[in-house]
């Protein structure tokens, strides 16, 4: 799925999480978006950058986006 977006809206690889979304780590009911800002936050920290940006559904086919800086 992630190639295919990326091919269709032109997002260079480096760009696109390379640790996997929710789909690819999985996806327990009541914790993703905890566990997918934590992993964001500990991908930043690993990769020495400052800010991201994280995607998380909220069921119902809803979903939100996180924007992080790390200002420390």
């Amino acid at each position: 799925m992630p190639l295919v977006a990326m091919s269709e809206l032109g997002l260079a690889h480096e760009k696109v999480n390379v640790n996997g979304g929710a789909c690819a780590l999985g996806h327990p009911i009541g914790a993703s978006g905890a566990r997918i800002i934590v992993t964001l936050l500990a991908a930043l920290k690993l990769r020495n950058l400052k800010r991201g940006l994280a995607a998380i559904c909220i069921g119902g086919g809803e979903a939100t986006a996180v924007a992080v800086e790390i200002i420390i």
